[in-house]
């Protein structure tokens, strides 16, 4: 399996309307396994920054985050763990935190600094030899790659080995991916860093042109999962969690926990917007807001919630058009690309 080079820098984030690392004290990394298509991906940052969750899928799979409740304690988090692997995978925030130690990074509590690490993981196991899947190391590795540059999209990372379309049975679906985005309005800037690996089809919120999910039964076309349902055609069984969109969205803006998870919660509308069905007894959606400060002020709610929507939309787009079509074993993924 060869994966696609990435572009990077300046052209690389005008290509693909912008990054989350346009967020002012950001940085991303991946860890992507060459063994079989999964990995994981870190959302660093480094002097820490407000953060809130909304799980809205039914079937999560999840590490620290009650204690981004709002009554809760903890308000800052050092990084966010995006991960394939399904539980297993969790294990990689491990990794993450010993990296954040050895760089200084985390809360102090008495003699030691305390990374604090909350994470979401994603059903990839069909592909491949399901005994691999992100670890400690692999989390250390992902840290180790962090930057400022844009990340790579597609079959990198978290989105390695992420699928959609699987509503008619996995031989139906195609290949999902990860992706990012950002807008800036009036100086404040909000991005989004979602892996993609709905049960339902992608949809482009601006065309409502279906891109990618389940195919016909010839293989060839697209389905169109929402209309065929409502035709009749039945759903193929599912097991619950073997599916789920994660992601990140960060701001520089000033914000408070209360209003970083209404930031996750209004984000959700974008995976609403560009997922048919979303938010299934078979997904664990899960969305992370981050806010980083560094601009010193906000436009409020009304605009960053605007913005989140938008972002997340536009990430889950990204991931889908930039994915690359895979062969594991009998198994074919074509991607969006491959339709064209």
């Amino acid at each position: 399996m060869t994966l696609p080079a990435p572009r990077t820098g300046s052209a690389r984030r005008r290509a693909t309307g912008g990054s989350i690392t346009d967020v002012a004290g950001i940085e991303v990394g991946h860890f992507t396994d060459a063994r079989r298509p999964t990995g994981c991906t870190v959302v660093i940052a480094r002097e820490g920054a407000v953060a809130g969750v909304d799980v809205r899928g039914s079937a999560p799979g999840t590490r620290e985050t009650d204690l981004l409740a709002p009554t809760n304690l903890v308000e800052r988090v050092h990084a966010i763990l995006l991960a394939g692997g399904s539980a297993w995978g969790l294990d990689a925030a491990s990794g993450v935190m010993r990296w954040l130690e050895e760089q200084g990074a985390g809360m102090v509590v008495g003699p030691a600094r305390l990374p604090i690490v909350p994470a979401a993981v994603l059903f990839d196991l069909p592909l491949g030899d399901s005994s691999i899947r992100p670890d400690a190391a692999a989390g250390y590795q992902a840290c180790e790659a962090a930057s400022h540059k844009a990340p790579a999209e597609g079959n990198f990372g978290a989105g390695a080995g992420a699928v959609v379309g699987k509503v008619f049975g996995i031989g139906r679906a195609m290949k999902g991916g990860i992706g990012t985005a950002s807008v800036t309005v009036g100086g404040i800037t909000v991005g989004a860093l979602i892996a993609c690996n709905a049960l339902g089809d992608v949809i482009d919120p601006d065309t409502a042109q279906v891109l990618a999910g389940a195919r016909g039964k010839n293989g060839k076309g697209l389905a169109d999962t929402r209309r065929a349902l409502l035709r009749g055609e039945a759903p193929k069984p599912v097991l619950a969690g073997t599916n789920t969109t994660i992601g990140v969205i960060a701001t520089d803006a000033l914000i408070t926990k209360v209003q970083a998870t209404k930031l996750a919660q209004m984000a959700h509308d974008g995976l609403a917007r560009s997922i048919n069905p979303a938010h299934t007894m078979s997904d664990g959606d899960t969305l992370f807001a981050l806010g980083t400060g560094a601009a010193g002020r906000t436009p409020g709610m009304m605009v960053l919630g605007t913005m989140a929507a938008e972002v997340t939309a536009r990430a889950v787009v990204r991931a889908i058009r930039a994915a690359h079509g895979l062969h594991v074993g009998k198994l074919h993924l074509p991607a969006a690309r491959d339709l064209l």
